[in-house]
């Protein structure tokens, strides 16, 4: 997965603002710590701001989600 297309997901994710929503995004980080590295991660963290929406926090790891 693309940084990009990680991007469109979570933006999706961020409009039905429900619990599932964590879930998923933590799903899209995992992909894509697991391709990109944490640094990555990390920026998709703070650009949408997801530590004060669902307490994903910027050097987390998600490389064992979803597998």
């Amino acid at each position: 997965m693309t940084p990009e297309r990680a991007r469109e997901l979570i933006r999706q994710q961020m409009s039905f603002s429900s619990g599932y929503s964590r879930n998923a995004i933590r799903l899209i980080l995992g992909e894509i710590q697991r391709e990109h590295g944490r640094l990555t991660t990390d920026a998709l963290i703070l650009e949408f701001n997801l530590e004060q929406a669902f307490d994903i926090k910027p050097g987390s790891d998600f490389s064992g989600v979803g597998r």
